[in-house]
């Protein structure tokens, strides 16, 4: 018998269809001489430092390296006893992958081919000690072409030695980085308050505080501009001085300018530009312009991509790459064609695919472990909004993508009038070579552009023009913007560094913070440890965050750079060209030296300003002297430590509570009408909430 070991319910059921098995057991489908089980993501996991002896948050256990790392079963938190606890759920998974491998003569690994998905597996294999031989399913997507494919095309479980080192570095990496510094911290800080710090999580911090703080401290400075317009044979086009700083030096060139009557044009530039299509889609941009377009976060975006891979719409969404091999380019115009059912862009898909498709997406030298996002020949009939939405990016840049370039024509004028130069510029899209753009702004999904788009006549050096009109503007220079998901998400691909060229940024992944399918989940980390939260489309530090990224901005644990080092060497590993030893060994001294330095900070961290929100704190009505705090599935009173049990749970008769109505509630003691509770009968009612003098929370009704 063989065992094939997905990471997901979901994906087993797909792979049974295909393979034609359908006996379903309680944890497996089995049939046709094999069982199809699967993991709920990781099973297993790092242990904590309990598990080696360090249960007391001491100098003492101070660093904490692990010689060897031991792995456990996942656990879950238990808010009662407010400890994690044995998830029997996972044990009794457990128990049944284990009885299938020790059942079966080979293992058929067909979790997410990736390096999570490696590790999920390597993880569950080595912690039941298992030695049965194992091959890889490797597939782009779950289409039954694709699963049929991947299936005949095994590939040797060593071939991923790697991929899984370069996973099991990671996990390392984090562990010994997260768990001394989160402690060496808090211990330095005589625990006033707790904290979590990261390889990757803390970085991120730093690029949002220093964005902040930039635009805090920024001082707005005026400049002025002269503006004249200029009439040629009735066409009237505008033209533009260098910024003044000096507001006199412009007013008196003003009325220099206004004696004129007349300009010169002294030299006439024009140049043919070709204008590429955008790439197709990896996750970070693919996350970035739904952040941009849809207010989505990068999480939920994440979410939507998966459900559709796992429904066989998309492409495997976790990837880094925006290039295709030739193979799959091969296969393009059949997408093309389904393409064609889409009521928006269909018409373009079905004309672009009888046509001369544009390779510069083919590049298979630059693909890793996934081809960038694809739709595939499974059309959807019907989908949800959030859904739909997301399928559209990405069946809308790909039908791009593989559209000819645009060319157009570029002309920047030099005018001299009564003695002061100007510039005009003007871009013309030629006829009949306007490429993707004519999609583009066909379809309105163009992004608005900073070009000056105007028309010239006919202009020759030397040539006097009339001259129209003038005027001076004033404007103030502006701070770069607070960051949003999406501008965040193209931080953390080049380290922070602002960098708008689409080839300088794809250089810049290899060194990269986190990765595609990480960072999202590092966003949420910091929005769940109270570190940033969300201002509409605006990430803000708390002074929380700003106070930690304060104290730590000059450690290289604050690092983007040194992070993006850190990741580009995981890369490294993962291709087989660096030593796993090497990384850890340095890992490991790196965190034998951030460790006291972390002790000494905490100790001088100004404890005046630790507050979790920028919003006014809410005194806990119980003590009246902590604040509420918000936890994973609740709110509860700062003062936790100290003795004050005060909790107010988020969803009350399945009913969640906004952060408005939580404030209201506390600060007033009681709501207003709030719709949307449900009996135990499934009933919905409407009732006000009201703290009653247990501080407990009770329904009350008008009548």
């Amino acid at each position: 018998m063989k065992t094939i070991l997905t990471e997901k319910p979901s994906v087993a059921r797909e792979i049974a269809k295909v393979l034609g098995v359908d006996n379903r057991k309680d944890g497996w489908i089995e049939g046709r001489g094999c069982a199809i089980t699967w993991a709920f993501g990781h099973l297993i996991s790092l242990s904590a430092p309990d598990s080696y002896g360090w249960q007391d948050w001491t100098k003492a256990t101070l660093p904490m390296l692990p010689r060897v790392f031991k792995t456990q079963p996942g656990m879950k938190w238990n808010p009662k006893t407010k400890r994690q606890e044995e998830d029997k759920g996972i044990q009794k998974q457990l128990s049944i992958i284990e009885d299938l491998f020790n059942r079966s003569s080979e293992i058929i690994v067909a979790t997410d081919a990736g390096r999570e998905g490696e590790l999920i597996f390597r993880y569950i294999y080595n912690y039941l000690e298992c030695d049965k031989p194992f091959r890889r399913l490797w597939v782009s997507s779950l289409t039954e072409k694709a699963i049929k494919k991947g299936f005949q095309e095994l590939r040797k479980g060593e071939d991923f030695n790697s991929l899984y080192y370069s996973a099991k570095c990671r996990s390392e990496a984090d562990w010994l980085i997260g768990m001394n510094a989160t402690r060496a911290l808090t211990i330095g800080a005589a625990f006033k308050d707790s904290f979590s710090l990261g390889r990757v999580q803390t970085p991120t911090l730093a690029i949002i505080c220093q964005r902040f703080i930039h635009k805090k401290n920024f001082v707005p400075e005026p400049f002025y501009n002269i503006y004249i317009s200029l009439n040629k044979n009735g066409r009237i086009f505008q033209a533009k001085t260098d910024k003044y700083k000096d507001e006199d030096m412009a007013n008196g060139h003003l009325l220099t300018v206004k004696k004129g009557s007349t300009a010169t044009i002294e030299e006439v530039e024009m140049k043919e530009k070709k204008e590429n299509p955008p790439l197709l889609y990896d996750l970070t941009t693919l996350q970035r312009d739904a952040n941009k377009k849809y207010s989505f976060s990068a999480n939920d975006t994440l979410k939507l991509a998966q459900s559709l891979y796992e429904k066989k719409f998309i492409t495997y969404p976790r990837t880094s790459s925006r290039y295709i091999s030739e193979d799959v380019f091969e296969a393009v115009p059949d997408l093309l064609q389904v393409a064609a059912n889409h009521k928006i862009y269909g018409t373009f898909a079905k004309q672009l695919s009888n046509q001369e498709l544009n390779s510069r997406p083919v590049n298979a030298d630059k693909i890793e472990d996934h081809h960038a996002l694809l739709m595939t020949g499974v059309y959807p009939e019907v989908l949800g909004e959030k859904e739909t939405k997301i399928y559209d990016l990405i069946l809308y840049r790909m039908i791009l993508s593989f559209s000819q370039p645009c060319f157009k024509e570029v002309t920047k004028v030099y005018i001299d009038c009564a003695g002061i130069k100007f510039t005009a510029h003007g871009n013309m899209i030629q006829e009949g070579k306007e490429g993707w753009r004519l999609m583009d702004s066909l379809t309105d999904n163009r992004d608005k552009e900073s070009d000056e788009n105007q028309l010239f006549p006919d202009l020759s050096p030397y040539e006097m023009i009339n001259k129209k009109g003038e005027e001076i503007k004033k404007s103030m220079t502006k701070p770069k913007p607070l960051h949003t998901e999406a501008s965040l998400l193209s931080a953390m691909e080049t380290c922070g560094k602002d960098i708008e060229d689409e080839t300088m940024k794809e250089a810049m992944k290899d060194s990269g913070i986190g990765t595609p399918a990480t960072r999202a989940n590092i966003i949420e980390v910091l929005l769940k440890r109270e570190y940033i939260e969300r201002e509409k489309k605006k990430l803000i530090p708390t002074p929380k965050g700003l106070t930690t990224y304060s104290s730590l901005k000059d450690m290289d644990i604050a690092s983007p750079e040194l992070t993006g080092k850190w990741e580009a060497r995981l890369g490294k590993i993962n291709k087989g060209s660096e030593s796993p030893e090497l990384f850890m060994s340095d890992i490991r001294e790196e965190t034998k030296r951030i460790v006291p330095e972390l002790i000494t900070i905490g100790s001088q961290m100004d404890w005046s300003n630790l507050r979790t929100s920028n919003k006014a704190p809410v005194l806990c009505p119980k003590c009246k002297t902590g604040e509420l705090r918000k936890g994973k599935k609740n709110h509860y009173c700062s003062n936790w430590k100290s003795g004050c049990d005060f909790v107010l749970w988020d969803t009350i008769a399945s009913k969640k509570l906004t952060e408005r109505q939580i404030r209201e509630l506390v600060k007033n003691g009681e709501t207003k009408t709030i719709q949307g509770f449900k009996s135990r009968k499934g009933k919905a009612f409407g009732a006000r909430l009201k703290l009653n003098q247990e501080f407990k929370v009770a329904f009350e009704f008008k009548n």
